[in-house]
């Protein structure tokens, strides 16, 4: 399958779009749009040109308070009241191509964003908000960890991200 990972833009035609999770398919189709022109999140979308949108995700700014990180990983962290973070809010792959990777590649390359933005911008962590089980399960298949308090909420720290991925962040 051939596709390709681009902003959303007005072209792109979302009507047709369905993961199986209606909050996640109604947010897409009726507010991603208006998020993006608001500067509250970037949307990313996976196009496959006989198919047209198979994926999507949305990265945007996040605060991660300290208090919320396991104690074994806050101690060892100055004690600021917060720290810089970057949200994958959402992530989702059309029904007609789950299991096949297209999640996988996804989340690679919103990682890969994040990191190439901290050439300019200081992130600590990689934080996303799991809908599920299946979606928690995900996650930490590739190393995100549940926040002690928020089980549905994953952080990887950046550190750990550059490692996995093998990217140099200058």
């Amino acid at each position: 399958m051939r596709y390709q990972i681009e902003p959303l833009g007005k072209s792109h035609e979302r009507g047709a779009f369905s993961c199986g999770n209606r909050e996640l398919d109604d947010w897409f189709r009726r507010r991603a749009g208006q998020d993006a022109r608001r500067n509250i999140a970037r949307i990313f979308v996976a196009v496959e040109p006989e198919m047209g949108i198979i994926g999507f995700y949305s990265l945007s700014a996040y605060t991660l308070s300290i208090e919320d990180l396991p104690k074994n990983i806050a101690h060892k962290l100055p004690n600021y009241d917060a720290l810089p973070a970057a949200l994958i809010g959402r992530l989702a792959t059309d029904s007609k191509v789950q299991g096949k990777g297209v999640g996988k590649l996804l989340l690679a390359d919103a990682i890969r964003r994040v990191l190439g933005a901290m050439e300019k911008l200081a992130v600590f962590a990689i934080v996303v908000e799991a809908k599920n089980e299946v979606a928690v399960s995900f996650y930490e298949s590739f190393g995100f960890a549940q926040f002690p308090l928020h089980p549905n909420r994953l952080f990887l720290p950046t550190k750990e991200a550059i490692s996995a991925l093998g990217e140099s962040v200058k």
